[in-house]
């Protein structure tokens, strides 16, 4: 029996007593973690697919160690502009072993709302269709590519860890925001993220002239 589980961002295929290496854990040494995010399951020839993901499924694990895997080379150079700055990277990584996969649960909830009366749910739709647009419309997310020194991916690095607004980004500090590049499984750990709260402060306030003094002013995102 094995699984497809995300873990931290990555994709697994696990099986009972395996060890792996994900990207570093929040947990301690010696702690069981589960993860719920099982898309699919093969028990003995029996494949389910998860939707995306599996109802009621789940992988147990046990934390065995906190490390660092190997040095990473990150080597920029500017043509004929002198510039050449070289940075080493290691990953933080979690090891972990697959103590079980859980293949059901009896997490169905779908029953229990069928037994509400009928009269009330028609009563309450046309309230649940109009409170709908507004919710959708809360939840816009702003350009981050527009701060200096954000690329398509770091932009969506940000968004994947929950900043996807200038004033989210704006009253995260920048030490935060270099702990989420670099457990990032994109190539940006090279990022230097001190001048992004100050350039996303005066874009959430719609100071687009003094942001674009300040950016003149920057070189990739760095103060000169």
């Amino acid at each position: 029996m094995y699984a497809i589980v995300e873990i931290a961002g990555q994709q697994f295929k696990v099986s009972k007593d395996q060890k792996v290496y994900v990207h570093r854990l929040g947990e301690e040494e010696g702690n069981k973690v589960s993860f719920d995010k099982v898309l699919l399951l093969d028990d003995n020839g029996t494949v389910t697919l998860g939707a995306p993901a599996i109802d009621g499924a789940s992988v147990e694990a046990k934390v065995l160690k906190h490390l660092k895997g190997d040095k990473v080379i990150v080597f920029k150079k500017k043509r004929r502009k002198g510039f050449k700055k070289k940075n080493g990277h290691r990953q933080s990584l979690t090891q972990i072993i697959i103590e079980g996969i859980v293949a059901s649960g009896s997490k169905k909830a779908a029953p229990k709302k069928e037994t509400a009366p009928k009269a009330e749910k028609v009563a309450d739709a046309p309230v649940a269709e109009k409170a709908a647009p507004k919710a959708k419309a809360s939840k816009k997310a702003d350009d981050l590519k527009k701060i200096e020194g954000i690329g398509p991916k770091a932009a969506d690095v940000l968004v994947a860890a929950g900043i996807d607004t200038f004033a989210k980004l704006a009253k995260t500090k920048a030490d935060k925001v270099k702990e989420i590049l670099d457990a990032a499984e994109a190539k940006v750990q090279h990022l230097d993220p001190t001048t992004w709260a100050q350039q996303a402060q005066l874009a959430a306030d719609e100071k687009w002239d003094e942001l674009q003094k300040l950016q003149d002013e920057l070189n990739g995102g760095k103060a000169v």
